[in-house]
């Protein structure tokens, strides 16, 4: 299972480099929608809807994302349109207020038309800020989503080297404070590298406000934390459908949800530091 897991992984890690430092911007849209495919279909099934619906969320989802994707402004960023505005701050709310809510009373939504709007708030706002991320650089999109990445390993190594007190047994109970603590102290590490090599990549505010390293860091923890949700927003919805994984397209990972669960809460709020 380990060898599976680690030759997808690399698979996947040298297709998504690949395409995201060499396809031209319409391409690289393009690209980044048929990764959102897999992603819907899954969450349709997570929500119960039958085959054919979840191919007719697909499409709902497809549409949206194009909508909001103006092909003749490929050279500039458009995240400072209002439509792009609202839905950078309709998912900025979810993910910082909505979703913590729910986690909390431990009330997810059962509607299958609530849970169909849910799903568009999360994987919309994914895909435009894949788009419009990478337009201001492919380094700095790379580095915002490493942040995702490093805490999820850190909060793996260290859960099972020293997990002793459950994050949320009920929810997911492999999770552990312990866990994040350690994906805590790794994207603390990550936030001194990016604040000496990287400085370039600082979000505007910072910039402008000269919060520097210390700015970074509190900036590098929301977006820690607000992956920390995802990622037990994604569990909770599992367990509601009573799986185990969100699908079986990737061997050894389970579905692409599985993935992206912390990229969907990260992606979207740090877009709100960039391009608003």
């Amino acid at each position: 299972m380990l060898k599976t897991r680690l030759i997808t992984a690399f698979v996947m890690l040298v297709l998504f480099l690949g395409a995201l430092f060499w396809l031209p911007p319409r391409a690289w849209a393009a690209f980044a929608g048929v990764l959102l495919i897999p992603a819907a279909w899954e969450w349709g099934k997570l929500i119960k809807l039958r085959p054919n619906a979840c191919g007719l969320y697909v499409i709902l989802v497809a549409a949206a994302c194009a909508s909001l994707f103006g092909w003749e402004q490929q050279d500039n960023p458009i995240g400072r349109g209002g439509a792009q505005t609202a839905v950078y701050m309709g998912a900025g709310l979810f993910w910082m207020i909505v979703v913590p809510v729910w986690l909390w009373r431990s009330r997810l939504p059962r509607s299958r038309w609530l849970g169909a709007l849910t799903g568009l708030v999360v994987l919309v706002p994914t895909w435009l800020a894949l788009v419009e991320l990478r337009i201001l650089g492919p380094w700095l999109l790379l580095l915002l989503m490493s942040v995702a990445w490093i805490s999820d390993s850190a909060a793996y190594f260290a859960g099972r080297r020293f997990g002793r007190h459950k994050l949320a047994p009920s929810i997911s109970p492999g999770k552990s404070w312990e866990g994040v603590a350690g994906a805590v102290l790794a994207v603390s590490a990550y936030a001194v590298l990016w604040s000496y090599a990287w400085q370039q990549y600082f979000p505007p505010a910072l910039k402008s406000l000269r919060f520097g390293a210390v700015g970074m860091l509190l900036f590098l923890w929301l977006l820690t934390a607000i992956g920390v949700y995802g990622d037990l927003f994604e569990s909770a919805l599992k367990r509601q459908a009573g799986v185990k994984d969100s699908g079986v397209l990737l061997p050894g990972h389970g579905g692409v949800l599985d993935r992206i669960d912390a990229i969907t809460a990260v992606l979207p709020v740090a877009a709100l530091a960039y391009l608003l």
